[in-house]
């Protein structure tokens, strides 16, 4: 997988790494031996909505 630094990741070392591709991954930078959340495009759209709506 080809992961980045989420740009939403803040400077105070709470950084989430994403891998993008037919399966969207998210992983804790700090602690990236403990696994990591996939989702497919329909969950991490609704992911991303509900996050803007309680935001």
């Amino acid at each position: 997988m080809d992961w980045h630094t989420s740009s939403h990741s803040g400077n105070e070392g709470h950084c989430v790494e994403v891998a993008e591709g037919v399966m969207t991954s998210v992983r804790d930078t700090q602690n990236r031996d403990l696994g990591q959340l996939s989702f497919d495009t329909q969950e991490w759209s609704a992911l991303i909505d509900a996050v803007r709506i309680a935001n």
